[in-house]
């Protein structure tokens, strides 16, 4: 078992508020893709409120949804996010969010059993904008492998 899982932020700006009838087939197919993720092989842990989901948490702007979760590996997350159900979602990704400017995703490597938080996975971020990627931070990509074990832990 690895000592590392990989970590995942992804940022999307809505074009319309979460309520409005522009966003509705988004919001109905909320639950199934999470519940999804939740089944999926390799599925750690992902970052949602008290109503099962993140939509509600804004760190980066009023109209910008957060999606922050950890798996076991970069293969399992690319097999969640390209080969489930959740991909009919992604190419319908342009229906509900524009284009933003910069990079929206970010994957690093945290120890297993770490959670990281909103402020880690914005600074990931930022080191992916502001270095490209590095073993701190990068994308499907451009892929690190997780972090070699120490021979004494």
């Amino acid at each position: 078992m690895s000592r590392y899982h990989l970590a995942q932020l992804n940022i999307a700006s809505m074009k319309e508020p979460l309520e409005s009838p522009g966003m509705a087939d988004f919001v109905a197919n909320l639950e199934r893709i999470n519940a999804l993720a939740e089944c999926s092989p390799g599925y750690v842990w992902r970052l949602q409120d008290e109503a099962g989901d993140a939509t509600a948490i804004r760190p980066f702007g009023e109209d910008v949804l957060v999606n922050l979760s950890v798996w076991q590996d970069v293969e399992s997350l690319s097999d969640y996010v390209y080969k489930s159900a959740h991909s009919e979602m992604l190419k319908r990704r342009n229906e509900w969010f524009s284009r933003l400017g910069d990079v929206h995703m970010v994957l690093w490597w945290v120890p297993a059993g770490h959670l990281p938080d909103l402020y880690e996975a914005a600074e990931r971020l930022r080191l992916l904008r502001e270095l490209g990627p590095t073993a701190e931070a990068f994308s499907f990509r451009e892929r690190f492998v997780a972090p070699l074990a120490s021979p004494c832990a």
